[in-house]
C-alpha cells in the first residue's frame, strides 16, 4: 500500500528513610549530579535552535560554565551555529541579534508515530526540529495489532530511506496511541483499538523496529506538540482536547505532562454527559464520546446524508449545511459541560481544541464555549482561553517527535549516547 506523503513544515525533596537498626532518620546518599555537557545536550534537543542565553535561562547553569560547554560541542561537530536564524537583544541596550544553536544532524534523528484508528502517521526529525521527512498510511478499523504494527515498520523505513538516515543514527522512537497508556506500556481496555488491549505497546513494536520506542496516549502527545510548537507554546497549566472517532484530553500541568498514577488521566470522552443515553464500550451510558464524538457526529447524519467522513461533514458544514452545522454545535455543547467539569477540577489557563473534529473550530468552538460558560463556576470559566489547535491533525505525530526527543540521548562524536555510561 503507497504511503501518502505529507507536506513537511517545522527538587524533588530528599526522601528520608528509617535505618533498620538504630531506628533513626537517615538521609539516602544524594543522586550523582549531572555532566554540564549532558545537561546542555539534552536542552539543545528539547527546544532545537536557541541562543545561548536561553541555554543557561533553560539549564540553570552558569553562563561561563555553558560558554565552555558550546564550544566544546562546535569543536567537536555536534553542534552549529545558524547564522541565518537569529532572536532579538534583550534588554534595555539592545544590541545585535543572538545567532541561534542547534545540534548537528550527526547528533541523531528523531521519528514520530501517531497511530490512530483509522490511520498511521510517521515524521522524522533532526535534533535542531528540523522535519526531514512525513508520511501516512490509511488502515481498516478495528485493525489487529500485528498488521499495524507491519504498517509502522514499514512506513518507518521508508521514511528513514528518504530522508537518507541510517538506522544507526535514529536515538529513538515515540507513538501515540488512543487509550490509557499504562506503566507497563500496556494499552489499558478503553481504548478505541480493541486488537491493542493489553498488548504491551512499546516491546511489540520496539522488537519489530529494533529501535528503542517510547509510547504514551496521543491526546497527552498533542498536548505536548502544541506546548512544544504550537498553541500552547510558554502556557503553564494546558489542556489538550482531541476530538475525533474518541475523544480524549491531554494535560499539562506546570508545563509538565500530567498522566496519573496509571495512566488514565485525561479520559474526558468517558465523563458522562447523558446517564440515558447510548452504551459506551466502557460499559457505562452516555459518555461524552458516545454522545459528541466522531462516530456519533456520523450516526446523527446517516439518514439525511448517507455514509460520510468526518472531513466531509466539516467541509459540507462550512459550505452551509444546515444539519452538519446543528450537529457540530450540538456536538461543541456537549464537549463544553465536561470540560467545564474539567475546568473546576484543574483550573487550567488554556485549552487547546484539536483532531478531526477540532478543525472545525468556527463551527465547534462557539457552542463549546458558550456550554463551559454555563456550567463551570464562574472564575475556572473567566480563567480559561479556548482556542483552536495550530498544528491541525499533526499535533499527536510532532508530539510523538517531541517524547522521543525528550526520552532519547543525542549521539556523541564516537556514536555513543550522551550521558551513557562507558564500557
Amino acid at each position: 500500500m503507497p504511503d501518502e506523503a505529507d507536506p513537511a513544515d517545522d527538587r524533588v525533596p530528599a526522601v528520608v528513610t528509617l535505618g533498620a537498626a538504630a531506628g533513626r532518620g537517615r538521609l539516602p546518599a544524594p543522586a550523582p549530579r549531572p555532566d554540564a555537557r549532558d545537561v546542555v545536550l539534552a536542552a539543545l534537543s528539547r527546544r532545537g535552535a536557541v541562543s545561548r542565553a536561553e541555554l543557561v535561562r533553560e539549564t540553570g547553569l552558569a553562563a561561563s560554565t555553558v560558554s565552555t560547554v558550546v564550544g566544546e560541542l562546535l569543536a567537536a561537530g555536534l553542534a552549529v551555529d545558524m547564522p541565518g536564524r537569529t532572536v532579538p537583544a534583550t534588554g534595555a541596550r539592545g544590541g545585535r541579534p543572538a545567532t541561534l544553536l542547534a545540534l548537528h544532524r550527526s547528533a541523531g534523528v528523531a521519528v514520530g508515530v501517531d497511530l490512530g484508528k483509522r490511520h498511521v502517521r510517521v515524521a522524522v526529525a533532526d535534533l535542531a526540529h528540523v522535519l526531514l521527512a512525513e508520511g501516512s498510511r490509511p488502515l481498516p478499523a478495528d485493525w489487529p495489532a500485528a498488521e499495524g504494527i507491519a504498517v509502522v515498520a514499514d512506513l518507518v523505513e521508508v521514511l528513514l530511506r528518504r530522508a537518507g538516515v541510517p538506522r544507526d543514527q535514529v536515538i529513538g522512537v515515540g507513538m501515540g496511541i488512543p487509550g490509557p497508556v499504562r506503566a507497563t506500556g500496556e494499552l489499558g481496555d478503553s481504548t478505541i483499538l480493541p486488537g491493542w488491549v493489553g498488548v504491551q505497546a512499546a516491546a511489540a513494536v520496539a522488537a519489530a523496529l529494533d529501535l528503542p520506542v517510547h509510547v504514551d496516549n496521543d491526546a497527552n502527545l498533542g498536548a505536548l506538540g502544541e506546548w512544544t510548537w504550537g498553541a500552547a507554546r510558554g502556557s503553564g497549566e494546558v489542556a489538550y482536547l482531541k476530538i475525533a472517532t474518541g475523544i480524549g484530553a491531554g494535560l499539562l500541568l506546570d508545563g509538565r505532562p500530567y498522566t496519573g498514577i496509571g495512566g488514565t488521566a485525561g479520559e474526558i470522552g468517558h465523563i458522562v454527559v447523558d446517564p440515558s443515553g447510548p452504551v459506551c464500550r466502557c460499559g457505562n451510558r452516555g459518555c461524552l464520546e458516545v454522545v459528541a464524538g466522531g462516530d456519533a457526529v456520523l450516526a446523527a447524519l446517516r439518514l439525511t446524508h448517507g455514509e460520510l467522513g468526518l472531513r466531509e461533514v466539516v467541509a459540507l458544514a462550512r459550505r452551509g449545511d444546515h444539519g452538519c452545522r446543528r450537529v457540530l454545535a450540538d456536538s461543541g455543547r456537549s464537549i463544553g459541560e465536561a470540560v467545564a467539569v474539567l475546568c473546576n477540577l484543574l483550573n487550567p489557563g488554556l485549552v487547546v481544541v484539536g483532531g478531526e473534529l477540532g478543525a472545525a473550530d468556527d463551527l465547534l468552538l462557539p457552542s463549546l464555549r458558550e456550554s463551559l460558560a454555563r456550567s463551570a463556576v464562574r472564575s475556572a470559566a473567566q480563567d480559561v482561553a479556548v482556542v483552536p489547535a495550530a498544528l491541525g491533525e499533526r499535533a499527536e505525530v510532532l508530539g510523538a517527535l517531541a517524547l522521543a526527543v525528550r526520552c532519547g540521548a543525542p549521539l556523541t562524536a564516537d556514536g555513543a549516547r550522551a550521558g551513557a555510561p562507558s564500557a
